[in-house]
Order: C-alpha cells, then sequence, then structure tokens
C-alpha cells in the first residue's frame, strides 16, 4: 500500500477527529508591531474545519471578541457544516476557501486575519504554519505538531524569521489535574522532582478503521475506503514504528519539569513490542481473507521511550494505540517528598499524608491547589470539549494575539515535543539506539523563565 500523497491528505481534512505579564521577546517583532489594538475584535481565520476543526470554531463563537473571517477546507460538506455553524451563532459568514490543496495560500492573502488555526492531517501542519507566519499572522497549529526533524527546524526558523509565534494546541496541558500538579510542584509539595511517567495509551482501533461511511461504523477499511481519521491516519501505523503522538502526555510533564525554560530535553532510547493488535482487528472485523488482513502494520502495539532531562530527571513515555484497553495518559509525578499517579487517582507526599507507606486519594488536594485558571473559568469551560480544555487551550491562543504578545505554549516546545516521534523511530530502527534532542532553543532554555499557568489569566 502506498504512502498517501499530500493532496490525499488535505482532502480528508474535513473528517479530521483528532502566562503571567512578561517582557516581549525580541524575536517577534514584526507581528507584535503590527498587531491590532486590544479593545478590537481579534480575526480569526480556520484551516480545517472537520469534526476537530469545527470544535475550534464552537469555542470561538462563544466569545463576543471574536470575529471569524475565512474559512478553508477542500471538502465541501466541511464548508458548508462550519458555515451554518457561524450563521445559526447569529455571525456573518465567512469567506470560503476550498478550491484546490493550496487555497489556504490565497486565504492568508487577507489583511482581515490575525491568528489562523490549523486542524489538518499531521503533514500538513508545518506547510500551513510556516505560510500563516510568513503572512505576518499568529498560527495555532493541532497536536502534533511536525512529523520530521526537519520540519521542527522549519517551524522554529520560521517563527524566528518572520516575528511571527506558533502555538501547538496541547489542551491537556489545561487539563485539571495536571495544572493542580503544576501548581504543588511549583509550590514545592514534591520536594525536587526526579521522574515522570505520561503517554497516549488510547484504543484507536475503532478510529483507524471503519466501514468507510461513518466515524462509528465498524469495519475493516482505511486508506481510500476509510472515512474521516481511518483516511489517512492508520497509514502512519502501516509505514512508521514509534511514539506517533507523544504530546499529551509529555506536554504536561515539560511544564511541570520547567523544559526549554531552565531545563531541557537530552537525548532518548525507545523499544517497541512486536505488531500484532492492528492485523488482529482486521482479522476480527473483516475476516480472513479480507485484503488489508494482508497488510504489514510495522507500528508496534506497545512503544516505550525514555527521556534524560538537563537537570537529571528521567521521563518514560507509553504510545499503545492497538491494543484493547481503558483509556490512560498514565500520568506520575515523582519527586524527593512523594508521589502522584493519575490511574486510581492517588497521592502520597512523606510527612503529610495520614498513613506512612499509603496511598490517599487525590480529591482534597486538587480542591485545595486548584490551579487559578480553573477557579476562574471552570463555570465557563463547561460548555467546552474534553472535560473544558479545549476552551482554555484556544482562549490562550486569542488572549495572546489580544496582549500583543508571546503564546504560553510556544514554537520551541512545538519542536522538541512534537520531534519526540521521529527520534523515537530512529531509536528502534537502530535496535534502542540513543538519540540526541536537538536544542531548538540555541542554548536559551539556560535563561529563559516559565511563562505558562503562572496567574489566571492564560
Amino acid at each position: 500500500m502506498q504512502t498517501p500523497t499530500r493532496r490525499q491528505f488535505i482532502r480528508t481534512a474535513a473528517l479530521t477527529g483528532a502566562v503571567t505579564s512578561v517582557a516581549t521577546s525580541s524575536v517577534f517583532p514584526a507581528i507584535l508591531t503590527g498587531a491590532k489594538p486590544a479593545d478590537t475584535k481579534v480575526r480569526l481565520a480556520f484551516i480545517g474545519v472537520g469534526s476537530r476543526g469545527r470544535s475550534h470554531v464552537e469555542q470561538a463563537l462563544y466569545r463576543d471578541d471574536v470575529e471569524i473571517t475565512a474559512i478553508c477546507d477542500p471538502a465541501p460538506e466541511a464548508i458548508s457544516r462550519a458555515t451554518a455553524m457561524i450563521e445559526k451563532a447569529g455571525k456573518k459568514a465567512p469567506v470560503a476557501y476550498g478550491k484546490g490543496d493550496e487555497a489556504f495560500k490565497d486565504m492568508l492573502k487577507r489583511d482581515d486575519i490575525d491568528g489562523v488555526v490549523i486542524a489538518t492531517p499531521w503533514e500538513w501542519h508545518v506547510p500551513m504554519a510556516v505560510a500563516t507566519m510568513n503572512a505576518g499572522k499568529y498560527a495555532a497549529v493541532e497536536v502534533s505538531a511536525t512529523v520530521t526533524l526537519k520540519e521542527s527546524w522549519d517551524l522554529v526558523n520560521a517563527s524566528e524569521k518572520s516575528g511571527s509565534p506558533c502555538m501547538i494546541l496541547e489542551n491537556v496541558c489545561y487539563r485539571r489535574d495536571v495544572l493542580a500538579l503544576l501548581n504543588m510542584i511549583r509550590k514545592g509539595m514534591f520536594g525536587e522532582m526526579t521522574y515522570a511517567h505520561c503517554g497516549y495509551q488510547h484504543d484507536l482501533r475503532n478510529i483507524k478503521f471503519n466501514d468507510g461511511k461513518s466515524i462509528s461504523g465498524v469495519g475493516a477499511e482505511f486508506g481510500e475506503k476509510g472515512y474521516s481519521e481511518a483516511h489517512w491516519r492508520t497509514q502512519h501505523s502501516v509505514d512508521r514504528n514509534g511514539d506517533l503522538y507523544p504530546t499529551h502526555g509529555l506536554g504536561p510533564v515539560a511544564h511541570w519539569l520547567d523544559i526549554n525554560r531552565g531545563n531541557r530535553f537530552t537525548h532518548l532510547t525507545s523499544t517497541a513490542t512486536k505488531s500484532r493488535g492492528l492485523h488482529k482487528y482486521v482479522v476480527d472485523k473483516g475476516g480472513p481473507n479480507h485484503p488489508n488482513a494482508k497488510v504489514n502494520f510495522k507500528l508496534g502495539d506497545v512503544v516505550t521511550t525514555v527521556i534524560q532531562c538537563a537537570n537529571g530527571e528521567n521521563i518514560v513515555i507509553i504510545h499503545d494505540t492497538n491494543s484493547p484497553r481503558p483509556y490512560s495518559l498514565g500520568f506520575r509525578a515523582q519527586g524527593t517528598n512523594g508521589i502522584w499517579m493519575d490511574d486510581n487517582d492517588m497521592i502520597y507526599l512523606e510527612g503529610v499524608s495520614p498513613k506512612p507507606h499509603s496511598w490517599e486519594p487525590f480529591a482534597a488536594y486538587q480542591e485545595k491547589y486548584d490551579h487559578p485558571l480553573w477557579k476562574r473559568h471552570a463555570q465557563t469551560a463547561e460548555n467546552a470539549g474534553h472535560g473544558g480544555i479545549d476552551f482554555f487551550v484556544l482562549r490562550a491562543f486569542i488572549e495572546s494575539i489580544k496582549a500583543k504578545g508571546p503564546v504560553p505554549i510556544d514554537v520551541y516546545d512545538a519542536a522538541v515535543w512534537s520531534a519526540i516521534s521521529p527520534l523515537s523511530e530512529q531509536s528502534i530502527a537502530g535496535g534502542s539506539k540513543p538519540m540526541e534532542i536537538p536544542d531548538f532553543t540555541r542554548g536559551k532554555w539556560k535563561t529563559n523563565k516559565p511563562i505558562f499557568g503562572l496567574t489566571d489569566n492564560y
């Protein structure tokens, strides 16, 4: 089976499911000098208005300070559904761009766009984000931001050269429990951090395969005969063996450990189990004679990556999307004073927990150390997807534009979090060979200060 072309990838975009006040960096002069006054509406455009893109559109429609000026998607159904959403909300219909794979380039010529939200198949994230930044606009890109190491550098270079910020839309960074943990870590509750565990453990078999007609349709089709993410995402499991989706777990952990801001990833090793789950699923759903039963899926069922940090911490990341299992990001935060695990929501703090060597529920700590962002916005976030975190991540992008300042999850985060994927592939291909992780900040991590989640703003 051949890898889909970029044309095939972009045509499925419509079906894709999937700070405190700081001095402005001189890296971003162009965008900041041209930004609009804070009392005017933020004008957003959207590239990719499939199911994931429309979820961002929905959040934007809740806000009186946002105007959606343009949308882009080559699928007429996606354009129609997004336009109907906007008009139903009593807003003016946006200008739609859908003629050809690169219609977004024409859209980016508009002078009534301040920021662009990109929710398309992975291969298009960097070309679209780079074009957005080169057009002098803020870019927000869905996860993972990049597929290759070169793309991570392309993203960083374009942001630095153009002066335009780029934010990775990693919504899990705003999950209520992980923000409470960030609050506790910064207050010294865990002592000195030594270890973190995370991952993406999510049974995606019914996402990678369907009947070719609907997202929920049971079946064994993917690629040209697949629907939604099965049309493009499953091919990565055919072609690649590595941690294909690291940022949901790694994003929050990176904030816990001050990555790119006083600390950095230095190197990693990865291993993978044999690949059995996807083949079994095809046989179970389509029978042993189904054409896809002959496909050789390269992705191991469980991929384990170990990262070493400059300040001495270790991180373990688990990627498991081919197996029957309940959903879990497998978070664990451990320091010299204690440990927290999100599975079963358990915590133990030495000298604080009532019984030595015994777990206790996290609920009381969650309430006591609830992050200011959630204390301020919990009621508003109730309308948002994924337990409210979609509200926070898009809000952060919009507020950054309004403030004419940097984004709280920036291009360096996007580059290094996403780079774990190709590096894990290379490590596995080399027999779990250690791989050096590039310093995309070019040394600035040594003096950069944390900016994420310091207040109730963004």
